[in-house]
């Protein structure tokens, strides 16, 4: 067994595993009940928070550590069907289409899943090798105060159009073929991690000192 694998949560071939990705600064219940829909509704084993190094689309200065943010979404998770991992610092992935390649080739025999918040399907056109991705494996998008109109059409959903699954189909999307997609309505929850850090609520920086008065 590899370093690189040790990193991994146990699966077993045969299993379905949501992958979660974000930079969890800081993690909140909006990613906790994004994850418990896609559980129930996707009919999942298991769910993956993969905690990133950082994000190539965002301004990463001021980035709480990597530990800090997964032991944070570890405590945030407090699921037995939840895990936390920082594959992608181990294998020296920056972009999600990477990191998801590198799962499918390295997790043979189990069936990955994506999930994003519809806010993230508003910008997927903007990720890198989005295509890839959607040709990888099936997407689902959880539902997303103000963005259940702009999600579903941006520029990615209406060229992934044809391949959209209907809802009521939901749990069949891990047998589907990708490129499929499913756009899951759910009870809204409204936390974001923008708003959080807004408020002062966000995780040390690592230039934070607790001796300096804010």
């Amino acid at each position: 067994m590899t370093a690189n694998r040790c990193c991994l949560p146990p699966f077993a071939p045969g299993m379905t595993i949501g992958l979660f990705g974000g930079s969890f600064n800081p993690p909140h219940e909006g990613h906790r009940h994004a994850s418990l829909v896609a559980l129930t509704r996707l009919g999942l084993d298991r769910i993956w928070w993969l905690v990133t190094p950082g994000n190539p689309l965002k301004d990463n200065q001021g980035l709480p550590p990597l530990e800090t943010r997964m032991a944070a979404a570890r405590r945030l998770a407090a699921h037995p069907r939840i895990a936390v991992t920082g594959i992608e610092a181990a294998i020296g992935a920056r972009y999600t289409y990477d990191t998801v390649r590198w799962l499918v080739r390295h997790c043979p025999g189990v069936t990955f899943v994506w999930i994003m918040g519809a806010d993230n399907l508003a910008g997927f056109h903007r990720w890198q090798h989005w295509r890839g991705i959607a040709a990888l494996v099936p997407i689902a998008v959880v539902a997303r105060p103000g963005a259940l109109t702009k999600g579903p059409l941006g520029k990615a959903a209406r060229v992934l159009a044809a391949s959209r699954v209907p809802e009521n189909d939901a749990r069949d999307l891990k047998c589907r073929r990708p490129p499929a997609w499913v756009f899951l309505h759910a009870p809204l929850d409204g936390t974001s991690s923008t708003a959080l850090r807004a408020r002062g609520q966000g995780l040390a920086g690592p230039q934070a000192d607790p001796r300096t008065p804010a």
